[in-house]
């Protein structure tokens, strides 16, 4: 097996050449820091808007190598929320977030066919299924409230018998499906959208971390890294969970690692158990297992319970965990026992940006707009995010600054140590109530308890 802290989508995606780091002094219009999908979907629908503004990406390593290249590749929205956030904000506000979330599902396939990106997009419903019979009815609050609402349609209950019609797995319950989303190759998404902003002529500097953003008073910025600095009318932050390294903003989020294993090409298995549609399935465990297929017939299966990162610390077990590999490897096998004898050839993770509502935020300080908090659902959402930054980076106020991801009341995080010393008993717990759960064995009172924390202080945490 060869486990690393890039992956296989990287390495079968091919990396491009990297671009040269930042060099002397530069003006924009707009300057973006963080080169991942929400960085470069901002640089994207910034030309969109304007096609003559100069716009310009730095990524302290190389594009689309952080989260963006190493997800499970699941492109969805928000319909499962929209109950959930009509009660906080009102109906038309939560519909309309759900509805935007869909176009940009829609709208990812449309640039890859537009800017001839092979990312293997490919419009299939997301599948929740549970596995043990605390799972049941996960989804019944979402597929009930939209029912009620009148939006029924896109989030529908599936019988255990239409799951086993879908994948066979002798732990396969009922489940439920969203109509509208789909999957991709996310490493290929990357590099296919940084080519696309090269050719539109978006100055883009690899290696080139940032070391402070200076405001003016004019209202301009003034970006500074170790070789040189540009100055823009404004700056986007993009930085998936290293925002926590920013003041006034760190204690918005907390960042867990998550880690995928993937088989060698098994093209029969597949048939023998009847996935063949490619569709995107997750269970519902708090500490969800996600697995999808590829275009050559392998399996690649997440599971999100590794490490707590502390502050924004650098921890090499973030990225390369032997250990939770170890289980998931397992879980795999157990999900399917056709795989038993054959080879898992890659393993890769990395850390995941946790807002304390699973839902991202989006705040600007001056000249300073910042996007984060994804939560392991940040490659449908990020295109919506692109959007939004683009908009409030040139100061215009429409539908999409108005959404209700947009300066939302603030939910915090304590501070270190105690988000971290809290943040890994909790997930100590739901690991633990997950696995107690699919044994069908009782859960201990402390345990319990201990699960139950993130709710009871006003969080949905973490799935």
């Amino acid at each position: 097996m060869r486990h690393t802290a890039t992956g296989w989508w990287i390495e079968e995606a091919g990396a491009p050449e990297p671009s040269a780091p930042l060099d002397g002094r530069h003006e924009a219009d707009v300057v973006v820091i963080g080169g991942g999908y929400l960085g470069m979907w901002t640089a994207w629908h910034l030309l969109e808007r304007d096609r003559d503004l100069r716009v310009v990406v730095l990524e302290r390593d190389r594009c689309g190598f952080g989260p963006s290249g190493r997800n499970g590749g699941f492109v969805n929205g928000y319909w499962d929320h929209v109950p959930e956030l009509a009660e906080r904000f009102g109906r038309e506000p939560a519909v309309r977030l759900a509805r935007e979330a869909d176009s940009s599902v829609r709208a990812i396939g449309e640039f890859c066919r537009a800017e001839s990106v092979g990312a293997w997009y490919r419009p299939v419903p997301q599948i929740e299924i549970s596995t043990a019979a605390a799972q049941d009815g996960a989804w019944r609050a979402s597929v009930d409230g939209l029912r009620e609402l009148g939006h029924g349609d896109e989030h529908v209950y599936l019988s255990p018998e239409q799951v086993q019609g879908i994948c066979r797995s002798p732990l396969f319950r009922a489940g439920a499906a969203q109509r509208t989303a789909a999957t991709i190759q996310p490493a290929r998404l990357a590099f296919g959208l940084r080519a696309a902003l090269l050719r539109r002529g978006v100055g883009v500097y690899e290696g080139s971390e940032v070391r402070g953003v200076d405001q003016s008073r004019d209202g301009g910025v003034v970006v500074r890294c170790r070789g040189g600095r540009v100055s823009a009318r404004a700056a986007v932050l993009a930085v998936n969970w290293r925002t926590l390294r920013w003041p006034g903003l760190s204690r918005e989020l907390s960042a867990a690692s998550s880690h995928i294993v993937l088989t060698e090409p098994v093209p029969d298995v597949l048939e023998e158990i009847g996935w063949t549609g490619h569709e995107a399935l997750a269970d519902c465990r708090r500490m969800l297992h996600y697995f999808r297929t590829t275009e050559d017939g392998r399996i690649a299966f997440g599971w999100g319970g590794g490490r707590m990162v502390y502050g924004a610390r650098e921890d090499p077990r973030i990225d390369v965990d032997a250990e939770v590999i170890a289980i998931a490897a397992d879980t795999l096998r157990r999900f399917f026992p056709a795989l038993r004898g054959r080879e898992i050839t890659h393993a890769w993770g990395g850390p995941i940006d946790v807002a304390p509502r699973r839902l991202p935020i989006y705040r600007s300080n001056g000249a300073l707009h910042a996007g984060w908090g994804f939560t392991g659902h940040g490659v449908g959402p990020s295109h919506l995010g692109g959007r939004i930054l683009a908009a409030l980076a040139l100061g215009e106020r429409d539908e999409l600054t108005s959404l209700p991801l947009v300066e939302p009341d603030a939910k915090r995080f304590p501070p270190e140590p105690a988000r971290w010393i809290g943040g890994s008993a909790i997930r100590a717990a739901l690991v633990r109530k997950d696995a107690l759960d699919e044994r069908g064995e009782p859960v201990d009172p402390l345990t319990a308890g201990i699960a139950k924390l993130p709710k009871l202080l006003g969080m949905n945490l973490p799935r």
